[in-house]
């Protein structure tokens, strides 16, 4: 069997077992088998035209059938979908200020409590305040605005005399089904671009990309270390997130610099239950 046959037969394995894990979520969220094929008919569409064209030519409708395997027809009807709308926008947009928010309100000294912890603010009033909060890290944003987002991913909690109290370190959604979602958008596609980098990419560029993977845990053990994920992953990613805040040019103008880029790094713990092999027999 030739190498190309071989990488294919493993990409078709590794996609089969990524959709799955997709998959699952469709059928949770009541997404049927024919709208997801208009959104991956999309995605062929969008890639192929922004991104396999021929160098000095403009791309065509013709071409991007070519290499896609759909009609010019239905290249044109999936063209016309509405599939990033204002409100995934909107939504990146409240994620991005309510991070920078939270950033704030956890390493800003002018925002600490007596014991160093981040200080329970009124809404309204000077420094400190959430309002103050806001303006500083937020730009123009209301403050009302954050802190509903705030509070409807559990990230904050309105006391009953009116002061608002941060529950997380940082800007984890708790609840909100659709701000949930969005992030598995920008997450799972950032980690698939760093593959995909890493796979095709020259071997001095290569992104950072490393697991650590061990396939007969105990019950408890898995628990165990959950529990030590929390509390030696959450410091780390602290340390980053003011690394790059003190370099984010929304966040601190002055750190100068020429382009534009997005960049991150995660952590994440993940587990699936494996069948126990059987006792060996005695002889």
């Amino acid at each position: 069997m030739s190498s190309e046959l071989t990488s294919q037969k493993a990409l078709f394995k590794a996609v089969y077992k990524l959709m799955r894990s997709l998959v699952r979520i469709l059928l949770r969220n009541g997404v049927p088998y024919g709208a997801f094929t208009d959104i991956a008919k999309r995605a062929y569409v969008d890639v192929a035209m922004k991104e396999f064209g021929v160098p000095g030519k403009k791309q065509t409708n013709s071409r991007v059938a070519t290499i896609t395997g759909l009609s010019r027809k239905e290249i044109q009807r999936v063209i016309s979908l509405n599939l990033s709308g204002d409100q995934e926008k909107d939504m990146v947009v409240r994620y991005n200020r309510a991070a920078r928010v939270v950033y704030g309100w956890v390493h800003d000294r002018t925002y600490a409590g007596q014991d160093g912890d981040s200080a329970i603010l009124p809404f309204e009033g000077d420094t400190p305040s959430f309002s103050s909060l806001v303006r500083t890290y937020s730009g123009d944003v209301p403050p009302r605005a954050i802190l509903d987002e705030l509070l409807q991913v559990g990230v904050a909690q309105r006391l009953d005399n009116g002061n608002i109290k941060l529950l997380e370190r940082a800007y984890i959604p708790t609840k909100g089904e659709a701000e949930k979602l969005v992030l598995l958008g920008r997450d799972v596609a950032g980690l698939i671009s760093t593959m995909d980098k890493n796979i095709h990419g020259v071997h001095d560029i290569l992104y950072f990309q490393r697991k650590v993977f061990y396939d007969n845990l105990s019950e408890e053990a898995a628990v165990e270390f959950h529990e030590f994920l929390l509390n030696k992953g959450q410091p780390l990613l602290e340390e980053f997130d003011q690394w790059m805040a003190q370099r984010d040019r929304d966040v601190n103008p002055d750190a100068g610099g020429s382009g534009r880029k997005a960049v991150g790094v995660g952590l994440y713990y993940f587990e699936e239950e494996l069948q126990q092999d059987p006792p060996e027999s005695s002889s």
